[in-house]
């Protein structure tokens, strides 16, 4: 490998656009390669496409500088990063073809000597079956390229800062590969690089995630008796914490994102007999949800029985966590739609996006001006100024 190999991302998404963009700001060449051509012209424009901080400007320059380029098709490159999404199929099963239909596009374009890093959240094994999908296409390279996985583990909202301090576990299809990612990975990486084999970086992304969600589905759980209790879980927690060995996470209306909510099914559906708290941490959370659409219902049908009429809603929030635009697997989202279709009358409020094509989205002072009932879902910063009201369901402690 060159002393500055050439890169392509395939995927442009809200892992692949930054960390395209910190490796080009290394002035190292690279090619973003998205399907979507609206995403690729926005990006050669120098702009983005998606709500990060810090990364307009970073795209911006490193577009300009020529370090950075997006097309719709790989080109030739000393290494392939492969950030696709891995959504499910059927019953929660993960659904690996985009990660297969990214690997075929690089079929065209791949040389000998070349490296290829599957960072797409997948299940075990999946690293391996790329490489067979490329040795039965490209018979010629099979000994000759070299394998990867290596998972990222940033917070949405401070994505630019996570991809290039924290620490990144990195497993080859053997010790060549390894050793070739690892290299790789010190251009732009300044935290840690920890060795292993494929499969176990594959399943310490699913793990990270999981153990994140078992924490969640205490305090979520721990939330509802609270309410049933009559006790507040918010100072509850903060009292418990004092302890020295406890650390209670913070309840919420659920669990979203492409990770949390996601990466648990991965291990549940490979190993369903094994993985029972796993499953049980993900049924809790999303019980959470509903729990909360339930609560929301009742009090709206309460204002009606002593109104005589139906109670406009404020749903406060609709992306999946604090301060970002993503929407993705958003128990928010998921309040506000549920709600919408059963008939109640909602405004939806949500301070990073402009637009949605299921809702009016609503300025805050307007909803808190017209709404009956405010219904707290995601703890946005532009709502910690506000002062609790009586008809205020605070599902995410924006008022703890």
């Amino acid at each position: 490998m060159a002393n500055k190999p050439s890169v392509v991302m395939v995927g442009l998404g809200y892992i692949g656009l930054p960390t395209a963009a910190l490796i080009a700001s290394k002035e190292i060449k690279v090619t973003g390669v998205d399907v979507t051509q609206s995403v690729v012209d926005t990006i050669n424009k120098g702009e983005i496409h998606i709500v990060e901080p810090d990364l307009d400007g970073l795209v911006h320059k490193v577009v300009k500088d020529g370090y950075l380029q997006a097309k719709t098709a790989p080109v030739e490159a000393d290494v392939y990063l492969i950030a696709v999404p891995t959504p499910f199929k059927g019953d929660h099963e993960p659904d690996i073809s985009y990660v297969e239909a990214a690997t075929r596009a690089l079929l065209p374009t791949l040389k000998e000597g070349a490296l290829v890093i599957v960072e797409s959240t997948s299940p075990v094994g999946t690293t391996e079956k790329m490489q067979a999908v490329i040795n039965a296409e490209r018979p010629e390279l099979e000994g000759k390229i070299f394998m990867a996985y290596c998972p990222e583990r940033v917070l949405p909202g401070n994505v630019i800062y996570e991809l290039e301090h924290n620490d990144r576990a990195i497993g080859g299809i053997d010790e060549a590969s390894t050793e070739r990612a690892v290299q790789f990975y010190r251009h732009f990486v300044k935290g840690e690089l920890h060795k292993t084999n494929s499969k176990t970086a594959e399943m310490c992304k699913l793990v990270e995630n999981s153990s994140r969600d078992v924490q969640i589905a205490f305090a979520n759980e721990l939330s509802m008796i609270c309410d049933e209790a009559g006790i507040n879980v918010w100072e509850l927690i903060n009292l418990a914490n004092k302890h020295p060995r406890v650390n209670i996470l913070q309840p919420g209306t659920g669990v979203g994102g492409h990770c949390i909510a996601v990466d648990p099914w991965f291990i549940v559906s490979e190993f369903p007999k094994q993985a029972k708290i796993i499953r049980a941490a993900r049924e809790i959370n999303n019980y959470k949800t509903e729990w909360a659409i339930e609560k929301t219902k009742s009090t709206a049908l309460q204002f009606k029985l002593d109104n005589g009429r139906d109670a406009k809603i404020a749903c406060m929030g609709l992306a999946f966590k604090p301060n970002i635009d993503d929407l993705r697997e958003s128990p928010a989202l998921l309040v506000a739609n549920t709600l919408m279709n059963d008939g109640f009358d909602i405004m939806a409020v949500e301070p990073n996006i402009k637009s949605h094509n299921a809702f009016t989205i609503y300025e805050i002072e307007d909803a808190l001006a017209d709404a009956d009932i405010i219904v707290y879902l995601v703890a946005h910063k532009e709502f910690a100024r506000l002062e609790k009201t009586s008809n205020a369901l605070d599902f995410c402690g924006v008022f703890k």
